[in-house]
């Protein structure tokens, strides 16, 4: 299982302050829409240049101009760009299409999807990399449910993704469900010692691997 550092609701300092503390402890970096929001593709493009090697996630939560906003982000250095489940199919298979020519991935965002259909239509389309979202504000209302890996019960086509409020207390039952990625944000982003924290939370992967 990988684990996903997203950079979110931070400025461009603070993201370049805890990625000097946590790179080695994670697997993809994902710079959040709210820092895209702020910075542009130039953070992206930055961010890339300093990680080279690392899988960077471009949250873009794309809904439409499909094409013109994943040659936005793959320009930029991006490996991965998200995509909203709930867009025009043509928005979708304009981002696959994209991606495939410069061999990077897309990763499609099902927050809102509560129905299979939409997941049968995903699968129709050739998706193969998905993430299961509690988003921000719903996490006000309560923790990540494990209704949440009921939709996706029955698809093992997928790559999952999971992201939602996830900390080091949760983390466990997260990882019964085996996702492929597991994605943090303020447990580690907000930390006191966000080394630590990601230090910890990579910890807690790599034993559940070990055991099982």
């Amino acid at each position: 299982m990988k684990l996903q550092l997203a950079l979110d609701r931070l400025t461009k300092k603070e993201c370049f302050q805890i990625l000097k503390e946590t790179h080695s402890h994670v697997d993809w970096i994902e710079i959040g829409t709210g820092v895209i929001k702020e910075y542009g593709m130039q953070i992206v493009r930055e961010i890339k240049a300093a990680y080279p090697h690392k899988v960077i996630v471009a949250d873009m939560k794309t809904c439409d101009a499909g094409r013109h906003e994943a040659i936005q982000a793959f320009e930029a250095g991006a490996d991965i760009m998200t995509v909203m489940a709930f867009s025009a199919d043509r928005t979708i298979t304009d981002t696959m299409e994209v991606a495939k020519q410069y061999h990077r991935q897309v990763m499609v965002d099902l927050l809102g999807i509560s129905d299979q259909k939409r997941l049968f239509e995903l699968e129709s389309l050739g998706v193969e990399l998905v993430s299961l979202h509690f988003g921000k504000d719903s996490q006000l209302e309560g923790e990540l449910h494990a209704g949440m890996f009921r939709l996706l019960q029955g698809f093992s086509n997928f790559k999952i993704a999971v992201a939602g409020g996830i900390h080091l207390e949760s983390l466990p039952s997260i990882l019964e469900h085996k996702p492929d990625t597991i994605i943090v944000g303020s447990a580690v982003t907000k930390a006191e010692n966000p080394a630590k924290a990601a230090s910890k939370m990579k910890g807690l992967i790599k034993e559940y691997e070990n055991d099982h």
